[in-house]
């Protein structure tokens, strides 16, 4: 978590640096500074999962070649929900309402949102696995089987996106 975060401090600049010494106003700052690294990391993850997207891609393309078209409806499912997740994480909100707003997220509360996007940095392996063993059974008994592990495996990445709001409201996250 603190990588990110620590490259948004470093690049502050120096009125954000003065004005972090005013009394009450270096909260501002530290929020501000999540907010960015939670934006920053998102965008990671959507670049990441962008990547597994064209990927399922090619291997539609690759089955289409091959006349290999009826498991395409399944991996079409897959690779709408991967658009779906990518397209949440993209737009969804930084976290923090602005400075004036009435509703503010508090740091903590901002950290466990960070820590959150952070663990969706480990479901990219899991997908790229899933992909991986999609490739490699193609023409064989266990084709069908490893799409449907896919589609199970995006559908199960949209919900727990959606539950990122939730993160905020609870504690015990």
């Amino acid at each position: 978590m603190s990588d990110l975060f620590d490259q948004v401090t470093s690049d502050q600049d120096p009125f954000k640096k003065i004005a972090s010494k005013i009394p009450g106003f270096s909260g501002y700052i530290e929020r501000q500074n999540r907010r960015a690294a939670d934006k920053m990391l998102r965008e990671s993850v959507a670049d990441q999962f962008t990547e597994l997207w064209k990927r399922v891609g090619n291997v539609q393309q690759d089955l289409i070649s091959q006349g290999e078209i009826s498991s395409l409806d399944d991996m079409e499912k897959a690779a709408t929900k991967l658009q779906t997740f990518i397209d949440k994480v993209t737009n969804a909100a930084y976290g923090y309402a602005g400075f004036f707003d009435a509703k503010k997220i508090k740091q903590d509360e901002l950290a466990r949102l960070y820590d959150f996007d952070v663990a969706l940095l480990d479901s990219v392996d899991t997908i790229a696995h899933a992909i991986d063993n999609i490739e490699a059974s193609v023409g064989s008994d266990g084709f069908d089987a490893s799409v449907r592990n896919l589609v199970t495996l995006t559908r199960e990445l949209v919900s727990m996106f959606d539950s990122r709001g939730e993160v905020i409201t609870s504690a015990d996250v």
